[in-house]
């Protein structure tokens, strides 16, 4: 099993916090987010961990992981990210893509390992939640989620127009059979570098639009399922929220740091 963690990005929410490192490695209750899933994947039994940094690079290579680079971090989005590891894609292994600003517990991850589909994507099914720690009208943030039959994923990542389009909501923790890594290569290669995706450019577009990408050409996307157990760190709000809840004990329901302190 090989991790490709992608954590390219500065996080300008995260500022000042992230003025001089990187947004994987701002710290929730003292350990970077980076170091928090880091050993979540080691105590799975995972060592092949490897980072795609962009901002900040040196300081992630200087925590002694191993490292790719996207050296146009600044103009260019998630995807763009992970095939900067174009050469680690060779379906020795099965692979994880994680997103470098989330954290999980074990049991999260234990779930998406589960999955035997080509490609499986963990959602969380008590989004709402969780959402509405953060936001007064989730659906304003929420992207569409539909299923068909054996859990297959029908779309993900549109704007919804009510609750009803939202069987729950992308982590942004993905697994790839190694069947289909060198696969994953080939379409991203395919694709027309000229066309829009989702609105936004080939080096721009949003994972969730290279996934419906795959899912519109055939491919068998499942979903592994959680119920919270998992934090994104996206903005000062969002970790200002989790330090305070963390400290009057109301952070566990949604997740615990105590799994990687």
């Amino acid at each position: 099993m090989k991790a490709l963690i992608l954590a390219a990005g500065q996080g300008s929410r995260l500022r000042p916090l992230t003025d001089d490192i990187p947004k994987c490695l701002v710290e929730l209750g003292g350990k970077s987010l980076l170091e928090r899933q880091a050993t979540v994947l080691r105590r799975a039994g995972i060592r092949d961990i490897i980072v795609v940094s962009g901002y900040r690079a040196d300081q992630i290579a200087a925590r002694g992981f191993a490292t790719r680079v996207n050296p146009r971090y600044a103009t260019t989005n998630m995807v763009a990210t992970l095939f900067c590891a174009a050469d680690l894609l060779s379906g020795s292994d099965d692979l994880l893509i994680c997103y470098g600003d989330i954290v999980y517990e074990g049991r999260v991850l234990a779930a998406l390992l589960a999955g035997e589909a080509p490609f499986t994507v963990m959602i969380d099914r008590q989004w709402l939640r969780y959402w509405r720690l953060r936001l007064e009208d989730p659906l304003t943030d929420a992207e569409t989620l539909k299923l068909g039959p054996g859990g297959r994923l029908r779309e993900l990542g549109k704007k919804p127009r009510d609750y009803s389009e939202i069987e729950g909501q992308y982590m942004g923790l993905i697994k790839v059979r190694a069947d289909h890594v060198e696969r994953l290569r080939e379409v991203y290669g395919s694709m027309d570098r000229a066309a829009a995706y989702d609105g936004k450019d080939f080096d721009n577009m949003y994972m969730t639009s290279f996934i419906q990408y795959l899912i519109d050409h055939g491919w068998d996307v499942r979903i592994a399922e959680t119920d919270n157990g998992w934090l994104e760190v996206d903005s000062v709000s969002d970790l200002r929220r989790y330090e305070a809840m963390a400290a009057d004990g109301t952070l566990a329901p949604f997740y615990d740091l105590r799994e990687t302190t």
